[in-house]
């Protein structure tokens, strides 16, 4: 069903010209998140849902009230699906010559005398705009503002796109944003953008428990009356049970933290602000080798608690020699006393030997299996003894991302899913192993010993 404004073609006679603006009429679970006040809403919705359909009616009807709309996705494909929506919406106040459209940068503008298209005709038609972007970061959403702000396929898109630029564009425009995904399955995870994929259901769970600034709504794809059953049955019948289960019936498998290596790891206690490092605190440093993907990660230990906070990680990428890296770690730990630096397989002696050469000592882990030194790192994560500074992004990316490898069942395994790409979480089990969960300094006599080389 159209909405129709009644436009005078020309403000001095008498004749009308009758814009249709053709909004689809929405289902019941799009009206309710159309019709939302609140300034934070999220929706979870299953595919094929009507989810895109229905913000495209919410975001024509803003920009038709004078408001200024930007709509984000981070595909191309989806950014044509908003357009195709909108611009049909539109199509005859385009036509009239009240909005100028512009299908390179997805932009629907008004023109001077369009204000006989808004409810108040004090509104200034040059801050009204509806622009369909694509974005996946705050870099690719930077350069833009509106009083209504649309993150799409959110659960693909990087946090920061909101945390570093969407949240302070909120706070000019005093704007209202709308986060909009579908569970992510192991079926489209490698299409995801995130540093946690499992971010956007997070959002979520705490959008649910702050109903004085949160809207959450969620449907599944059968909720979508005008989606033909055989079409929806094309769509499944290839699915696993648990990708129809989140991508249909729009659930969030937060039993999927199971898969989490490093699910012990509370991010929201500890993941801190970043602070100096006491002068006076013992400093260990796990490496791991390679010459395309060196890695280390430098750890401070508190020595009244215990407690380990990463403060520094070195990803360089190759090209670079023994000797440059040791003269950045000794940049990186000038002043401070460093205790002890392990890394690498039992294997790789020769390169442990290469950075003695170089006065930078380091040792052969004391376990020598990859499941036994996790086992070390997740009972410290179990204490709460591990804190990580927040601004250690790679680091807090495989934190969040490295997973246990599933038998055919979809159960975990004791092997780590594509560890050879985990360089910075390989650093921590070489260097954490050293330590018990409930030992602070179990080896002395070989702490002493490297202190020595180190004067």
């Amino acid at each position: 069903m159209a909405r129709r404004n009644k436009v005078k073609a020309n403000p001095a006679g008498d004749s009308e010209q009758v814009i249709n603006i053709r909004l689809k009429a929405p289902h019941a679970k799009q009206e309710a998140f159309v019709n939302s006040k609140k300034r934070r809403i999220i929706i979870r919705a299953g595919r094929r849902g009507g989810k895109t359909t229905g913000i495209a009616i919410k975001a024509v009807t803003e920009f038709l009230k004078g408001n200024r709309v930007l709509y984000a996705a981070p595909t191309a494909m989806q950014i044509d699906k908003f357009w195709q929506e909108v611009t049909d919406a539109l199509y005859d106040a385009i036509k009239a010559g009240y909005l100028v459209k512009n299908e390179t940068t997805h932009t629907v503008r008004m023109t001077k005398d369009a204000d006989v298209l808004l409810p108040d005709t004090t509104l200034n038609v040059k801050d009204c705009r509806l622009r369909a972007k694509t974005a996946w970061n705050a870099e690719t959403l930077r350069g833009d503002w509106g009083h209504l702000l649309i993150f799409d396929e959110w659960q693909m898109m990087n946090e920061d796109a909101w945390e570093v630029v969407g949240a302070p564009m909120m706070l000019d425009a005093n704007g209202q944003a709308v986060f909009i995904y579908t569970p992510p399955s192991r079926r489209t995870a490698g299409t995801i953008k995130a540093r946690d994929p499992r971010h956007a259901s997070k959002m979520f769970a705490k959008a649910v428990q702050d109903p004085d600034v949160w809207d959450a709504f969620t449907f599944t794809s059968h909720d979508n009356p005008h989606l033909d059953r055989q079409a929806l049955l094309s769509i499944t019948k290839d699915m696993s049970r648990d990708a129809y289960h989140q991508e249909i019936m729009a659930e969030d498998d937060m039993g999927e933290e199971d898969w989490l290596v490093f699910r012990a790891f509370d991010e929201e206690t500890c993941i801190i602000p970043r602070f100096p490092i006491p002068q006076n605190w013992p400093v260990y440093v796990g490496h791991d080798f390679g010459m395309s993907n060196p890695a280390a990660l430098f750890f401070a230990q508190d020595p009244a608690t215990g407690f380990f906070y990463a403060f520094e990680e070195y990803l360089p990428g190759k090209g670079y020699s023994t000797s440059q890296h040791v003269a950045t770690y000794k940049r990186v730990t000038e002043g401070m006393t460093v205790m002890r630096c392990v890394g690498g397989a039992h294997g790789e002696q020769e390169i442990r030997e290469g950075y003695t050469a170089h006065g930078w000592p380091v040792k052969e882990p004391l376990l020598s299996g990859i499941a036994p030194q996790l086992d070390r790192v997740i009972g410290l994560m179990e204490r709460n003894k591990i804190y990580v500074f927040d601004d250690l992004l790679n680091y807090r990316e495989e934190l969040m991302n490295c997973l246990w490898e599933l038998d055919n069942e979809n159960r975990p395994t004791n092997r780590v899913k594509d560890e050879q790409k985990y360089h910075l979480t390989a650093c921590a089990r070489y260097i954490l192993s050293e330590f018990t969960p409930e030992t602070v300094e179990p080896r002395k006599k070989s702490r002493t010993r490297i202190l020595e080389y180190f004067r």
